[in-house]
C-alpha cells in the first residue's frame, strides 16, 4: 500500500501521496519555492514544490427577475497555485 497523507489548505482536504500534482487555493510562496504541510491524521510532515500560479477558467453569474427588467452578471475567476508533493515524512 502507498504511503499517503490527508493535508488541509484553503478550507479543503486533499488525500496526497508523493509525487503527485494539485491546484489548491493560493499560496503565498516563499523564497525557495517549498511549501510544508501538516498531515491531519498521522502528524506526518508533507513537503511541496509551488509550480505556478494561475487562474481557473470564469464563473459566469447571472442574476434576473422575470417581469422587473432587472438583470445583473459578475464574473469570477479563483485564483490558484499548483502544488507537487515531493516527500511526506
Amino acid at each position: 500500500m502507498a504511503e499517503f497523507a490527508i493535508i488541509r489548505t484553503g478550507g479543503k482536504q486533499y488525500k496526497v501521496k508523493a509525487g503527485d500534482i494539485l491546484k489548491v487555493e493560493k499560496l503565498k510562496s516563499s523564497k525557495d519555492g517549498k511549501f510544508e504541510f501538516a498531515d491531519i491524521l498521522f502528524n506526518k510532515k508533507v513537503s511541496a514544490k509551488i509550480l505556478q500560479d494561475m487562474k481557473n477558467p470564469k464563473v459566469v453569474i447571472l442574476k434576473h427577475h422575470s417581469k422587473k427588467r432587472y438583470h445583473k452578471t459578475q464574473g469570477h475567476r479563483q485564483i490558484m497555485t499548483e502544488i507537487k508533493i515531493e516527500d511526506i515524512k
